[in-house]
């Protein structure tokens, strides 16, 4: 550090004093522990001061394992700041012993209590459907709720559930699935067969440098495994042949039409899957995405039960296939129309909470169309139902305010656009610079005047809910980087204060902390 110093600042005038200064700085083990440990607590303080600050905060909980076997409980918190909906990691909670319902919420309120978060401003809790989470009696938001003594809405994790949707795949296609793990596990598990493969792939200029391990646990990793497999399918069956290992599946016309519909499917489901994906998405962005799916599964019904195919694009380049080899060959696609009938009502089956507060969500963006209910606004504190009637009275009558609510729907809408053209020009970058949907929604409910402070509150409400616990797995992400085999006697403290400077967006007043500590130089 103090070579590069020396060149960078060459030419500046007080250079003998900035490399004094680098050479001054404490960087013993013991102090980088002790000034972590502060910036993260002055970063908890502004959180809890943000969040008492707050009309109402929601909760994401998930529960993983580390490194050391050690169990984590990851607390994600949303509330509004002015104008700005934060996503902050509260605390990750080591569980030293078993993690029932019980122990999580021990763990939990005694957290609370200890940094005096305010518990009657807790709105929802978006967790992932797991007994200990959702259990009838002794389930973290059973016991949550008797505390509270009050109505505490609970969402099951919408990508969970499209996950668990996605499961029909292996049950109904369990063959093809089977058959094609046990290849690439032939292949890929062998270090003389994947060196092999990989020489073959570039002999045929193949655009892959092999092939894909199939991970239960990854959203993804099905519908990437198999267009893998897809685009690599000549060279495996003629590695198999020269190996001697026989799958005749491979060859077989049944097999295969199964095969290549699963691609196809997979790869919607994953289209799906990464939309619902990243922080600050709104529960109704969310739940749009879903029923636009379903939607998009009566349309794939027809399309194979009529043979059309325009939406399972290697599907129909093998029916093509099939019918300049064979034009008498007649595919069974009614099979498949079945398959797809019965994921539309595993999706269908699926959702309630989402499905039985839609007008709720609906009202952020559409408050002078949605009539809600009673039921809808018991969930939220401090809501009058005589006050949200006359002001949405009030509120359909003014062409002012009803105009500011279509200009947000221009201005979503094109942001809609602007996002799905940079996805099509993969330019993520530019994507990460547009303003945020929520963000903007909340910005357009604070501009309207007081006399629609319970609409405000209504509205915030619904903005601040979790609908999935993807902040959850991100935080577990970066714990796995965090706490890895090189670091896995980090202390409980140690590992609480990296994982809340990593994924913060508060900036610790390094000034404030510097003025507190005593200048120390290292030896």
């Amino acid at each position: 550090m103090l070579d590069v110093a020396n060149e960078l600042f060459d030419d500046l005038p007080n250079k003998d004093k900035i490399i004094k200064r680098i050479q001054d700085m404490p960087l013993s083990a013991r102090t980088v522990h002790d000034r972590t440990i502060v910036m993260a607590n002055k970063v908890e303080e502004t959180q809890v001061k943000d969040i008492n600050a707050a009309p109402f905060f929601s909760l994401a909980l998930d529960e993983s394992t580390d490194v050391s076997h050690l169990s984590q409980f990851s607390v994600i918190a949303r509330y509004a700041v002015v104008d700005t909906l934060r996503e902050e990691s509260l605390a990750v909670l080591p569980l030293k012993g078993s993690t029932r319902g019980e122990d999580l919420f021990k763990s939990f309120m005694e957290f609370a209590q200890e940094k005096s978060l305010p518990m009657d401003k807790l709105l929802s809790v978006c967790t992932d459907g797991a007994p200990c989470m959702v259990g009838k009696n002794k389930g973290f938001v059973a016991l949550l709720r008797e505390h509270e003594n009050r109505p505490i809405l609970s969402f099951h994790c919408i990508i969970h559930q499209e996950a668990l949707c996605a499961q029909m795949c292996d049950r109904q296609f369990g063959e093809v699935m089977s058959l094609v793990i046990r290849v690439i596990n032939s292949i890929v598990a062998r270090a003389l067969n994947d060196r092999q493969f990989k020489t073959q792939l570039d002999e045929v200029v193949n655009n892959y440098p092999g092939l894909l391990l199939h991970s239960n646990v990854r959203w993804l990793s099905r519908g990437k495994v198999l267009s893998r497999f897809a685009a690599c399918l000549n060279e495996i069956r003629t590695f198999l042949e020269m190996k001697g290992v026989g799958h005749p599946e491979l060859a077989d016309t049944e097999w295969l039409l199964k095969f290549y519909y699963l691609v196809d499917l997979t790869e919607h489901l994953n289209q799906l899957n990464v939309k619902m994906q990243g922080i600050g998405n709104t529960v109704l962005s969310l739940q749009q995405a879903v029923f636009a799916f379903e939607n998009k599964l009566e349309l794939f019904i027809t399309d194979l039960e009529t043979g059309r195919l325009l939406h399972f694009e290697k599907l129909s380049q093998f029916k093509d296939a099939c019918t300049a080899s064979e034009p008498i060959q007649n595919l069974d696609l009614h099979q498949l129309a079945g398959c797809t009938s019965s994921l539309l009502q595993s999706f269908k089956a699926r959702f309630g909470e989402f499905r039985e507060h839609t007008r709720l969500f609906k009202f952020i963006t559409h408050p002078n169309e949605c009539s809600l209910n009673t039921a809808d606004l018991n969930y939220i504190p401090g809501v009058s139902v005589r006050d949200f009637e006359a002001e949405v009275a009030d509120l359909k009558a003014s062409d002012m305010w009803v105009n500011k609510f279509k200009s947000l729907n221009e201005d979503l809408e094109r942001i809609t656009r602007q996002k799905a053209e940079f996805a099509s020009k993969h330019m993520w970058t530019e994507m990460k610079k547009l303003q945020p949907e929520d963000q903007l929604i909340l910005k357009t409910w604070n501009a309207l005047p007081v006399t629609y402070h319970t609409l405000q509150r209504v509205s915030i409400a619904v903005l601040t809910m979790f609908g999935s616990t993807y902040a959850c797995e991100q935080s577990f992400s970066h714990l796995k980087n965090i706490k890895s085999n090189l670091r896995s006697r980090l202390t409980d403290e140690s590992l609480n204060a990296c994982m809340k400077l990593n994924l913060t967006k508060y900036q610790p007043d390094y000034k404030d902390i510097s003025k507190s500590m005593q200048h120390q130089k290292s030896h």
